[in-house]
């Protein structure tokens, strides 16, 4: 056991820590939630990881986003997290992929290789073609719906997406899901309405192009839950 894992392994005994140690994960979007969530999998030692984005560091990123100071606005966020995880767990075997999937990327990255994929994208059409993969290839996923226009951290959990509510995008991959005949879909919600003052017109009327204020921790939170679910499954293996 590695010096660094000590207090992991008094918590997930040494069978655990193995089990995290020989788990594939894959993690694509590396915002305010994917950003946290791989690293909360680099700390618990999970040993092999895929990471996914396309992205740039934008300064409107640090309110919440684990990759995005300062110092690193412009540079591609795979690259900022994917240092961080090698600097948290070197022996980490890391794969880096800087794109954005297309629907035949999704299949081909998808792969059954994988123990469980973290869906952490913010954008219907990819997020849709990366669930369709996971359960075409009976890959195990969670997915993160709107963590945006959201303040309150209790109301946050993992459920079912027909068990959730108060979730635009909830509701909009809900009838995205039933059109492909995917019925059911762990993911990350809150229950919380959203706040309706916070919502930004981007071009002042398509709402399909808009976007809700979001805080430090709420993304922050649905990576969490995220992750706790993926290293809690690892761990029964």
């Amino acid at each position: 056991m590695a010096k660094w894992q000590e207090r992991a392994e008094l918590l997930f005994k040494k069978e655990g820590v193995n089990n995290l140690k020989n788990a594939n994960v894959l993690v694509v979007g590396l915002g305010g939630v994917g950003s946290f969530a791989a690293e909360f999998l680099a700390r618990a030692g999970v040993g092999n990881m895929t990471i996914v984005d396309g992205d740039v560091v934008d300064i409107t990123n640090i309110n919440r986003q684990l990759p995005a100071l300062h110092s690193t606005i412009g540079m591609p966020k795979v690259h900022v997290v994917g240092d961080r995880l090698m600097d948290i767990n070197p022996e980490l075997n890391l794969t880096r992929l800087e794109e954005f999937l297309s629907p035949e990327r999704a299949f081909e990255v998808v792969a059954e290789e994988f123990d469980y994929v973290l869906d952490c994208i913010d954008s219907i059409t990819p997020k849709l073609n990366l669930i369709i993969a996971a359960k075409r290839k009976r890959v195990k996923i969670i997915s993160s719906m709107g963590a945006g226009g959201k303040m309150e951290a209790s109301k946050v959990k993992v459920t079912d997406i027909n068990n959730s509510e108060n979730c635009y995008l909830a509701k909009t991959m809900k009838r995205r899901l039933k059109e492909v005949k995917i019925d059911k879909l762990k993911v990350v919600f809150s229950s919380e309405i959203q706040d309706e003052s916070s919502l930004k017109m981007t071009d002042g009327k398509n709402f399909k192009k808009s976007f809700y204020g979001t805080n430090s921790w709420m993304p922050c939170l649905f990576g969490l839950y995220a992750a706790e679910t993926v290293v809690k499954y690892l761990l029964k293996r």
